[in-house]
């Protein structure tokens, strides 16, 4: 084994190095490549692009819910058309837009940050993406086809159930989630190993960068949290489709037990999508106050600190159900207890602005919004996850203000934030500021005109998932006003993708650190060739585009005609060992259209869980196929020294 002083060599560039590794490097041409890549930035990118095509339309349904409901008695929708928009809204923000977008674009980024050439089991990711792909499409088949889930982004049995629900809607809700399940559960796997065994030689774990730090405790909370929802679907699956009894209480089975698989991953995986949008915050707020992080390791251990603890909160979404007094004071102070290391966190990153020169670019604006309202969010977190309160306004509008403000602020914001900060480095042009601005404004006005009149109106009685209501109730100015801030936020959307458009054409060049920003993948061309650094980098601090010396030092040796990537120690980033990667490669396309084959098929007939897995068998054995590559036995201290 070497040491990180053994890599640190200064070494003057080959001139012919970049040509091999672009040749090494280079995906497939055409459409086969699209098929066949499985490059971390392409199948990040479109990871991205269709988790927010999902976003556009989780959002054409929720104007249709908010038109709905402007104004008493409206009959612009009929119930049926009401319950399944509502469903298809809440599926598609928390299963095919929350999740997904949070860890594709983890996918791009983490590799870059870390200093390597491409993630961890890179087939395996572009089959995860095509596993997404053929989930969400299957759901919205059947939206088109009348046959969208109606029964809520939770489908609480027994109103999911056989009985309640029959005919298709909820089984395609329940093997649309095995779908994303299954992709969530790859990524945090690939993200993980790549975090753990790939970073770049002196990227000790001490020098991580937040984002890294906080997509590594959403991994770990991906593992632990994915299989409880995965299980409860296929659960109610065989209810459904098979006869089974686990939810069904004249049998022997239990209802509750639905709401306790379910929430076990539901209440972490707000965390799963707020831990990354704090380390987005984390990242974006020392590059424009142009200072240090202040508090590093407090952050890193709130971030460690809030994935632990959402495990200990969900049964507080089930204080209605008659628990036990000393189970609703446990879960009481577990839902109290998380407001700690999230304030430690809000308190660093205002110390790190107050101690520096901010700059109020539009990164930095979409992060200051999403303070404010992930305050805000918070603060009636608090209020709900105490029994009394929770007692009056549960299943009403407070409770959809409470979870809009979080999701929305403090999910939404940060990611915004992140598009604009790191548009230029995937594109190599930026965005316009002038409309940056107005996408913010018009966004945070909007969001809070929509949302804050919803806490009025849920302590006024109004319930969630109401089709209209009568004049009398009084709910109908608050209800309008809600709307009006609708139509805010879908112009706020319009402008953003104006603003895409027209800056792909148009948009200024970007050069490689347009921001002065900190991280490694600013230390490599915008966009980043396809083998991301001509030689892996040697990181020398915490901050190590600011903090590196004059010598640049880097690691050489690895192959520039073979896919390599250089695997280091856990703790210290230490050489351990050399490992080649996969080239592009059909055949993760081929063993997903089967996975769907199996969870498609199996709501029509028993047989598909006999055919499916019969025409996986030949792509597994394609994709385990070993390759004519001939051995390369130069061992490790040859790469690095």
């Amino acid at each position: 084994m070497v040491t990180i002083e053994d890599a640190l060599t200064e070494q003057p560039l080959d001139p012919g190095e970049r040509e091999k590794l672009e040749r090494t490097w280079q995906p497939c041409p055409g459409f086969r490549g699209w098929l066949t890549s499985v490059d971390h930035k392409s199948v990040g990118k479109r990871y991205v692009a269709t988790a927010f095509l999902f976003f556009l339309l989780g959002g054409l349904e929720a104007s249709a819910i908010r038109l709905q409901l402007a104004r008493p008695e409206n009959r612009l929708l009929d119930p049926d058309q009401y319950n399944q928009i509502f469903t298809m809204h809440g599926t598609t923000m928390m299963f095919l837009f929350g999740v997904p977008v949070v860890l594709a674009s983890a996918t791009y980024l983490i590799p870059l940050m870390v200093g390597t050439r491409n993630i961890s089991y890179p087939r395996l990711n572009a089959f995860g993406y095509w596993v997404y792909l053929i989930g969400g499409l299957f759901l919205y088949s059947g939206f088109i086809l009348n046959t969208g889930p109606d029964s809520g982004w939770f489908s609480y049995v027994p109103l999911a159930g056989p009985e309640y629900s029959p005919g298709k809607r909820m089984d395609v809700w329940a093997q649309t989630v095995t779908f994303t399940e299954i992709a969530a559960i790859i990524a945090g796997i690939e993200l993980i190993v790549t975090i753990l065994k790939q970073r770049a030689p002196g990227m000790s774990l001490h020098r991580m960068p937040l984002y890294v730090w906080a997509i590594l405790v959403t991994s770990f909370v991906v593992l632990f949290a994915m299989p409880s929802v995965a299980l409860a679907s296929q659960m109610l699956a065989f209810d459904r489709l098979v006869g089974t009894h686990f939810f069904n209480p004249a049998e022997g089975g239990d209802p509750f037990l639905w709401q306790h698989l379910f929430w076990f991953f539901g209440h972490p995986e707000v965390y799963i999508m707020f831990l990354p949008a704090a380390g987005f915050a984390s990242e974006i707020i020392p590059v424009f106050a142009r200072r240090k992080m202040f508090g590093h390791t407090a952050v890193v251990l709130a971030l460690v600190a809030t994935g632990f603890i959402s495990f200990g909160l969900w049964v507080h979404h089930m204080f209605a159900t008659g628990l036990p007094q000393l189970s609703q004071s446990f879960f009481t102070a577990a839902s109290l207890m998380i407001a700690i290391p999230s304030g430690v966190q809000v308190f660093c990153w205002i110390a790190t602005l107050w101690a520096g020169r901010p700059r109020f670019d539009t990164p930095l604006l979409f992060v200051l919004g999403f303070i404010a309202l992930f305050v805000l969010g918070g603060i009636t977190g608090v209020m709900v996850g105490s029994v009394p309160f929770d007692q009056q306004v549960h299943d009403t509008y407070f409770v959809v203000a409470h979870l809009h403000y979080v999701q929305v602020g403090a999910f939404v914001f940060p990611l915004f934030a992140a598009f604009y900060f790191w548009f230029p480095k995937v594109t190599g042009r930026m965005l316009s500021e002038r409309a940056g601005k107005w996408n913010f404004w018009l966004f945070f006005l909007g969001v809070n005109i929509t949302f804050f009149p919803m806490h009025f109106l849920g302590m006024m009685g109004m319930t969630r998932r109401i089709y209209t209501y009568l004049p009398e109730t009084g709910w109908g100015d608050l209800n309008l006003l809600a709307t009006a801030g609708a139509m805010l936020i879908a112009a706020s959307v319009v402008v953003f993708l104006g603003n895409i458009a027209w800056s792909l054409r148009r948009g200024g060049l970007a050069g490689e650190n347009p921001w002065d920003a900190h991280t490694l993948e600013w230390a490599t061309s915008s966009p980043p060739p396809p083998y991301n650094f001509t030689h892996l980098p040697v990181v020398e601090g915490l901050y190590p585009v600011w903090e590196r010396s004059a010598e640049r030092p880097v690691v050489t040796g690895l192959s520039a005609e073979r896919r390599e990537i250089l695997v280091t120690t856990v703790l210290d980033a230490e050489p351990d060992s050399r490992h080649e990667n996969p080239g592009p490669s059909i055949w993760p396309l081929l063993s997903a259209l089967p996975v769907g084959v199996t969870f498609i098929g199996g709501i029509f007939t028993p047989w598909a869980f006999v055919i499916g897995p019969a025409l996986m068998l030949p792509a597994l054995i394609g994709w385990g196929w070993p390759q004519a590559i001939p051995p390369d036995d130069r061992s490790i201290e040859e790469v690095a020294a």
